[in-house]
């Protein structure tokens, strides 16, 4: 591979007798890595049905990489058992590690694969807000999201200035993995070199240094905050942490999880962590881990969201195990959204998505949404359970009618939770041993 020279010498600087180990590297195939989902499916579970050769990523408990098996066109990935994802680029959700409860955002957040696993950490409990700036990326953002079953959910698209002026001190852990020139990622996508000759660190170093500031400015005394890249250069990286302490003195620099592979940052930052492909096997990467001093205020009640639950939509939700007393429903036109009981967001921003979307009501019935049948389980009534290799999941997720008349389905009706082996892949209605596809079309197999 023919790296552009001037990165070339910025490397053989930064790494000295490292370098040539480092120009090797690229002689090697990227490592493909696939992240489970915590929230469907532990690793003792997975591996002993995936029909996948799967190896442990040593420094993420969740992860692992794969051969030259096509997992993207796997049931299980259409269940949302796992996300596609490069093993470095797993490290920075990992190492801020959210807990159940916290109010968490992910600034830069498309396509969704550090967002998927900080909402799966949360298990249900607290918030998570996923923003990119791109309505369009955002899109594809929040499908990842319900397709991995995260309900407490909000998608926004806005500019990271004005989700700082609407929500000041606002989060306990947030990430910033930021725009950069992507350096790191040379050998496993080699047309941003050109990007990088067109836009390099110089373009990007400016956009970080506004959004980290921002993102301070939404972080709680006491909270968390992760600043990731996938480039090498010290001047998107550690020159971007330096603004920050230099800015925002209450911000201070914290010690990573370790691991063995992981390098230290520069320019006297030592806690800051390099990850480079010829120390470990994954692309190049960047994190610094920071914490604000101070003890966090009481959170203020922000805007909640109400509305009386037509009662079709209730006795549905209670039907499958759904209605929770301590949820705040609410209706935008016909459709059917819940939150949790301490949950809200301010109106004011562009939102693809506000908490679980449920369902729609519609002539005194209800009907369900993709987004719910990912958040149940497997267990209980009103399950078609097929297996794997059975030919109808795969004519299922393409959105056709099945003939289940197989089944001993006991003279069942109405609408059903169709399963691969136990997990959810979406909704049918059974009549006279057909059923009639409710697969969502935009998540169709091609």
């Amino acid at each position: 591979m023919h790296l552009p020279e001037k990165f070339q010498k910025e490397m053989e600087t930064l790494l000295g007798d490292e370098y040539q180990a480092f120009t090797e590297s690229y002689d090697r195939q990227p490592e493909n890595g696939l992240r489970l989902n915590r929230r469907k499916v532990t690793g003792e579970e997975f591996l002993a049905r995936t029909p996948f050769l799967l190896k442990r990523i040593p420094w993420i408990d969740n992860g692992y990489t794969y051969g030259d098996e096509t997992p993207a066109k796997d049931p299980y990935y259409y269940a949302g058992l796992y996300y596609l994802q490069e093993p470095s680029a797993m490290t920075p959700a990992n190492r801020l590690a959210p807990e159940p409860g916290d109010y968490v955002l992910d600034l830069c957040a498309a396509p969704g694969g550090k967002a998927t696993e900080l909402g799966a950490r949360l298990n249900g409990e607290g918030l998570l807000l996923a923003n990119d700036i791109s309505n369009s990326r955002a899109k594809a953002l929040l499908k990842n999201l319900e397709l991995m079953g995260i309900p407490n959910i909000y998608v926004t698209s806005e500019t990271s200035e004005k989700l700082a002026k609407v929500l000041p001190e606002f989060f306990d852990k947030i990430l910033v993995d930021a725009p950069c020139s992507g350096e790191g990622m040379f050998r496993k996508e080699p047309r941003m070199m050109a990007d990088w000759e067109q836009q390099g660190p110089e373009y990007y170093s400016k956009l970080q240094r506004e959004i980290i500031l921002d993102a301070a400015d939404m972080l709680r005394p006491g909270g968390k905050l992760l600043y990731s890249t996938c480039t090498f250069s010290e001047l998107e990286n550690e020159g971007t942490i330096q603004y920050l302490l230099e800015q925002r003195p209450e911000m201070k620099l914290i010690p990573c999880a370790p691991y063995e592979g992981f390098a230290k940052g520069r320019r006297g930052l030592e806690d800051c962590v390099r990850i480079f492909p010829h120390r470990m096997n994954g692309e190049g990467h960047f994190l610094a881990l920071l914490e604000k001093e101070g003890e966090p205020e009481k959170r203020k009640n922000t805007t909640k969201r109400s509305s009386e639950l037509p009662a079709e939509a209730k006795e549905f939700l209670e039907a499958w195990g759904m209605y929770r007393k301590e949820w705040q429903y609410y209706l935008r036109e016909d459709r059917l959204y819940a939150l949790g009981k301490k949950d809200g967001m301010p109106e004011n921003l562009r939102y693809l998505r506000t908490g679980l979307y449920l369902g729609d009501c519609k002539k005194k019935r209800f009907e369900p949404y993709q987004a719910l049948a990912m958040v149940l389980d497997g267990n209980g009534e009103n399950r078609i359970h097929l297996n794997r290799e059975d030919p109808r999941v795969i004519r299922y997720l393409k959105g056709e009618t099945l003939d289940v008349s197989d089944l001993d389905l006991k003279k069942r009706k109405g609408w059903q939770l169709v399963c691969v082996d136990g997990y959810p892949l979406g909704w049918g209605k059974l009549a006279n041993g057909s059923l009639k596809n409710k697969y969502y079309a935009g998540w169709r197999w091609q």
